[in-house]
């Protein structure tokens, strides 16, 4: 018979319900008889025993909430009877042993990837447009125009089309109650066009609202993330616009650029439109030397490469009450794999992180992260009080509809995202990761701030758990989608990628499905397999400015 609740840790004394439970079913967990006192729905969580007003509410073994009336045993919990808590923390003595992984089964495994003059390795092969300044911005739409469709990466119009023919239909006579009848004229199918530059996976446009306003730390910071794309392994070479009298300068953006790539060599050419002069000339030169970066970029091949050169971000968004036990601690798992053979990982969301501090900061290998990692949270967690929406204002109205009800209760599923290995290095963004295994890296909670920032970092390819659905993707890094729940999965197929409800099904353990997401990201990586993101032309691009975004 299908297991229908969990407790998740054995300290907990709330327990999550996998199917729909009606009050005054009775259940059993751990050999306890349990009668419930509401209805239930998955996702969900019930008291274990009596909780008092007052009473602490333990998930996953640590602090997540507290109760504000007596609840009897069997009580679902709701944002009603619970408030956020969580426990403070302490930089302390190191906890650095984990469960390291049997790796075994991926001994001599390779990818194949784009190698870099620096030893980086690419899972892709992108050509980067890059404006300093959003003034810039029409300038690159007129170069998108120019060049992705020419260049043979323009993708099929089917919405197009179907609106094509909707507008023919009332052309035609046709009234509101034919057209909302009207059949989906969505043409099935994918284009293929010939890529005048085979080995080149794209052109991409980094459009920002940034580079001059606001504070100048903003546009120093949209420097190094800007300088982070351009030294990415995903990356062959890049054209930058500038106009020339922007915050977000070309010698900061140089000296960016140095700093993370000392002996930089890729093809890049810069344009500053108040040197240049017309539009025309600007954009007549932007063409050319675009297309002769590509003659240059093109010359780079796929070759075998040790798992090892896999740079991976952990990133969760539309998160539900199954994401801490299905989709998270099965990329957790992908990442101890990875981490045991020598890559490295991303953990960020600091927002949510909240909560399971004690634990990440124990983990660091020396007391000197330990110190950065609890100096971040801190000052991010105060600047969130200070503007009124603290960490406790982080779970959305999805979140909260699906189980999800403290930041506690969502951060402590969310950081199983990052295994069980020692914290190598905390990075402040957009710092980029210089060391293998697991790095943390304060972002916001956002999913495109997060992800955005994962691949400035260094990111090469991105797990993405979702209970909710989400379409998330990035310009240069494939951002792998992870259903929490097969539900999920069935109904959203075309952007998601795999799915881990087979772990609530109880039909495979969180050890075989991380196993199953690194087969996957192999192929992923390798230029084998298209996921759902790159398909769909999902290129979302948005910077961090360091304001209050939980």
């Amino acid at each position: 018979m299908k297991q229908n609740n969990l407790k998740v840790h054995p300290d907990d004394n709330i327990i999550v319900a996998l199917t729909d439970l009606k009050r005054n079913d009775s259940v059993t967990s751990n050999g306890e008889t349990i009668v419930l006192q509401d209805d239930v729905k998955a996702k969900h969580k019930f008291t274990a025993l009596a909780l008092p007003a007052g009473s602490e509410v333990i998930m996953y073994g640590v602090l997540v909430g507290i109760v504000q009336t007596d609840l009897p045993k069997g009580s679902l919990i709701t944002t009603e009877n619970v408030k956020h808590a969580a426990n403070d923390f302490e930089v302390r003595d190191r906890k650095l042993s984990w469960n390291k992984p049997d790796t075994s089964r991926f001994e001599g495994r390779s990818f194949m990837g784009f190698h870099r003059s620096d030893g980086s390795v690419g899972t892709a092969n992108y050509w980067l447009v890059i404006p300093m300044v959003f003034c810039e911005n029409r300038n690159l739409e007129v170069l998108q125009e120019s060049l992705v469709a020419p260049l043979g990466y323009g993708r099929k119009k089917k919405y197009y089309n179907h609106a094509v023919k909707l507008i023919n239909m009332i052309r035609e006579g046709g009234n509101e109650d034919a057209l909302l009848n009207a059949p989906v004229f969505l043409e099935t199918g994918e284009e293929k066009q010939d890529r005048v530059f085979p080995n080149i996976d794209g052109v991409k446009f980094l459009v920002h609202d940034g580079g001059c306003g606001g504070i100048r730390q903003d546009s120093e910071t949209l420097c190094g993330l800007l300088a982070g794309y351009i030294t990415h392994p995903n990356v062959a070479g890049a054209t930058v616009l500038s106009l020339g009298c922007q915050n977000a300068q070309v010698s900061a953006l140089q000296a960016e650029i140095k700093k993370r790539s000392p002996s930089f060599d890729k093809p890049l050419y810069i344009l500053d439109q108040q040197t240049v002069g017309t539009e025309a000339d600007l954009l007549s030169m932007a063409i050319k030397q675009t297309l002769a970066g590509l003659i240059q970029a093109n010359r780079s091949e796929r070759r075998p490469a040790p798992l090892s050169k896999l740079c991976i971000g952990l990133e969760c968004g539309g998160s539900d009450g199954f994401s801490g036990i299905s989709a998270n601690p099965a990329i957790g798992y992908t990442s101890d794999l990875l981490v045991a053979m020598g890559g490295s990982v991303i953990l960020s969301e600091f927002p949510e992180l909240c909560g399971v501090e004690q634990n990440l900061s124990d983990r660091c290998v020396d007391t000197e992260q330990a110190a950065r990692f609890s100096t971040l949270m801190r000052s991010y967690s105060k600047l969130a009080d200070d503007a009124g929406s603290g960490f406790y204002m982080n779970p959305s109205p999805g979140n909260i509809k699906d189980g999800l009800i403290t930041d506690a209760i969502k951060s402590a599923g969310a950081a199983k995202k990052g295994g069980t290995s020692p914290v190598v290095e905390v990075l402040d963004y957009p710092e980029k990761v210089s060391r293998p295994g697991l790095s943390l890296l304060c972002t916001p909670g956002n999913d495109v701030e997060s992800t955005t920032a994962e691949v400035g970092s260094g990111a090469n390819l991105v797990l993405f758990t979702t209970g909710l659905g989400t379409p998330t993707g990035n310009p240069i890094a494939p951002v792998v989608k992870i259903a929490t729940n097969t539900a999920l999965f069935n109904k959203m197929r075309d952007i998601i990628d795999i799915n881990t409800g087979s772990i609530i099904e109880g039909e495979e353990t969180i050890a075989e499905a991380g196993e199953r997401i690194l087969d996957y990201v192999i192929s992923v990586a390798s230029g084998e397999t298209e996921i759902a993101a790159v398909k769909h032309g999902q290129d979302d691009f948005i910077p961090w400015k360091r304001g209050i975004s939980l």
